[in-house]
């Protein structure tokens, strides 16, 4: 392969070849920052396998939802009501486990099907409210602030009703596999998947190249390629063996030996290795990513957000658009209902709680402008770990709930006006 440039375009020398997202490493290294300092804070128990283990399952079940609150931001609408959405397609997941099941079709927890059929309720129940969510918007023309504040106090409390205001559980042990802790991929799962991850990286990153020189478009220099492409790779098995290190503890391996009848050998460690819930994050980024670069739909979702008015009279159906952009919202929060309930191993009432100002915390701090028009899915997952980060260090530490509270508006409103600024200075649109 060699190197394509036009006569107008010079060949970038040094680190400029290597391209990269001047906001993603920002927000990279927001994050490295955040973990130093709590480390230091704590005496070494940030930085550890067991703590960073913990703050993924924790950032999933926000960055899932963070991915569609992008799209909903983008197009220049919000949504208050995820939370309280979430807390709804979970009572329905959490009902329909320990009563629809058994009481009508005589399928009880542990039955091969119950979790599945409670997460198509779950899927299907979520949808819906989105989609009449996005027909308020899209077709009577109410504002998304007022129709998702309504939705925020209506979904709550129809959560409640649900439940009778009662926790609701023990889940399906099946169901309870996609929190986390209760269901991992293993140590030579997760080393599987982080070497199909780091080969699928690798094609893309060819597959990208190839297609510009066929376009005859300019091509980093080939060690800049393989630069990038060896720290992408190095990610991923880092963070592989990083799960992998946090190890079973010894009496959870001495009662599952003890279960099946077995004496376990002397010196035998087990790591965890990639939580479900994680895998189940990667594919919805994914997923979205797909859909924003690659789709008509996704096209659609950021030509509306850059202009309105030029979009529909191009022939884009933005009130369709409105009601599928809500509708794929309320899915995302039913999945992440999921893990979160899973995670807790019941439904509770409390479940989703402010959730709502951290996603769209999360994907303000990724990058996505409040103008609409800008944002990237992979930018609102990192900013949700920035948050989780945040508030697990605090936590660790000993910062009282409130302090938490007021650092974390503190830091939202600093990330804008960093976004701001960032935009003015590079010439951005706004």
């Amino acid at each position: 392969m060699t190197d394509i440039t036009t006569p107008a375009t010079r060949p970038l020398r040094g680190w400029k070849a290597l391209d990269l997202d001047t906001r993603l490493l920002g927000m990279i290294g927001a994050f490295i920052v955040i973990a130093i300092a709590f480390d230091i804070a704590s005496g070494g128990r940030f930085i550890t396998p067991r703590n960073l283990f913990n703050l993924t399952i924790q950032t999933a079940s926000v960055a899932i939802m963070a991915t569609g609150m992008v799209f909903i931001i983008v197009t220049r609408h919000i949504d208050l009501s995820v939370g309280s959405v979430l807390a709804t397609t979970s009572a329905v997941m959490a009902m329909t486990q320990t009563s629809l099941m058994p009481d009508v079709l005589g399928l009880g927890l542990g039955h091969p099907l119950t979790a599945w059929v409670a997460i198509l309720f779950g899927i299907v129940t979520g949808a819906a409210i989105g989609a009449f969510h996005g027909y308020l918007v899209g077709y009577l023309a109410i504002p998304a602030f007022i129709v998702t504040l309504g939705g925020l106090l209506v979904w709550r409390n129809v959560a409640w009703y649900l439940t009778s205001g009662q926790t609701i559980g023990p889940l399906d042990e099946t169901f309870q596999l996609f929190g986390g802790i209760n269901g991992t991929l293993g140590v030579t799962g997760s080393w599987i998947l982080g070497l199909a991850a780091s080969a699928a990286t690798l094609w893309a990153l060819l597959a990208a190249r190839r297609n510009k020189i066929s376009h005859e478009f300019p091509v980093k220099p080939m060690w800049a390629e393989i630069t990038v492409a060896a720290i992408a790779i190095g990610a991923i098995l880092g963070f592989v063996a990083l799960l992998n290190a946090y190890t079973v503890p010894l009496r959870v391996l001495q009662r599952d030996f003890a279960a099946r009848g077995e004496v376990m050998p002397e010196g035998f460690t087990q790591g965890y290795g990639v939580p479900i819930s994680i895998v189940l994050l990667i594919t919805v980024a994914i997923v979205m990513t797909v859909i924003a670069r690659r789709t008509r739909f996704g096209r659609y979702i950021f030509a509306t957000g850059g202009n309105p008015d030029a979009a529909e009279l191009s022939g884009i159906n933005t009130r369709m658009l409105t009601v599928k952009i809500f509708a794929l919202m309320g899915v995302l929060c039913a999945i992440s209902a999921v893990v979160a309930s899973a995670r807790l191993a019941n439904h509770s009432n409390d479940i989703g709680i402010l959730d709502e100002l951290r996603v769209i915390a999360a994907a303000v701090i990724g990058g996505t402008a409040l103008k609409g028009g800008i944002g990237t899915i992979h930018g609102a997952i990192i900013g949700a770990l920035i948050m989780q980060s945040l508030q697990s260090g605090m936590a660790m530490v000993g910062v009282d709930a409130p302090l938490q509270n007021i650092v974390v508006g503190g830091v939202l409103v600093l990330a804008v006006w960093i976004d701001i600024v960032y935009r003015k200075r590079t010439g951005a649109k706004d």
